[in-house]
């Protein structure tokens, strides 16, 4: 993944969307903190990123964001929105997206995404007759949204049969060292995604790790470059403050590949605690 068709999917007018973006997790997921808020999206704006991702799950995320839109309305135009929704059925589905356009101060998602299904009666929900997935496709087809994607990180089976059966643009999934010590994820998802040549979307690609960093020669910027030697289209964190911003938004400019040596030792770093750092796929 990441090669060109994936890049023009992604873009944001006229501008590819970058290796990096900011993820709906840290400052955003939080309510009540609009200064300190902004000061991250700024920071992100600053850099030249232009993937933002929110979720109406994630607290005050589109508000914080919306609120940025509204006070610099042409710097829309030239980012890549993203938001999501957790409704399994059409109508909540298509309420939760305008409430969605409405908090970002927006008339169209570049892209949104189903979020977090994890078993088979969340398929069964999503596919069937007045499920969300019609909300989707309708809303894709009416202007309101230019893609749609889907969202996991929970089992990677159930996430690659919506790859396959489902008219996604775009898959969100983790993207991280204990994802290839494990298998799943990367291996039988992303293999998905690539047959289908839809775009990739590296999340927890940090994960739970800064239990480990400190203890070991392993630093944030490695491990966003992990993440993107995965050749997927963009890869998110979210951040807490400017300067992880700016560690962020390094990594994705570096281009400097991962070398063999940094990955074993990445990798039997990880081994050790690989089980209890994927805690988001609930019991493995």
């Amino acid at each position: 993944m990441g090669d060109l068709l994936q890049k023009k999917l992604f873009a944001a007018g006229s501008q590819l969307v970058t290796a990096v973006g900011l993820g709906g997790e840290g400052i955003l997921r939080t309510t009540g903190r609009a200064p300190h808020a902004q000061k991250v999206i700024q920071e992100a704006i600053a850099q030249g990123l232009t993937y933002f991702d929110s979720a109406p799950a994630y607290q005050d995320s589109e508000r914080y964001l919306g609120s940025f839109w509204k006070e610099n309305p042409s710097r829309r135009q030239k980012i890549f929105q993203a938001s999501k929704t957790g409704k399994r059925d059409r109508k909540g589905a298509l309420s939760e997206l305008e409430n969605s356009l409405r908090r970002l101060h927006t008339d169209y998602l570049d892209l949104w995404q189903i979020h977090d299904i994890r078993n088979r009666d969340d398929l069964a929900a999503l596919s069937n007759p007045d499920g969300a997935l019609e909300a989707f496709v309708e809303a894709k087809k009416a202007g309101k949204v230019r893609y749609i994607g889907v969202t996991g990180h929970h089992d990677p089976k159930i996430l690659a049969q919506a790859v396959r059966e489902w008219p996604v643009d775009a898959v969100m999934m983790p993207v991280n060292p204990v994802e290839e010590l494990l298998g799943g994820f990367l291996t039988t998802t992303l293999a998905e995604a690539r047959q289908r040549k839809i775009a990739v979307i590296g999340m927890k690609i940090l994960g739970a790790s800064h239990y480990i960093l400190p203890k070991f020669n392993i630093s944030a910027d490695l491990l966003i470059r992990y993440g993107l030697s995965h050749g997927i289209t963009v890869g998110i964190v979210g951040c807490s403050a400017p300067d992880e911003v700016q560690t962020l938004s390094r990594a994705g400019r570096s281009n400097k590949p991962i070398t063999v040596s940094e990955k074993e030792h990445i990798l039997n770093v990880f081994k050790p605690y690989s089980r209890k750092l994927a805690f988001y796929r609930g019991v493995i």
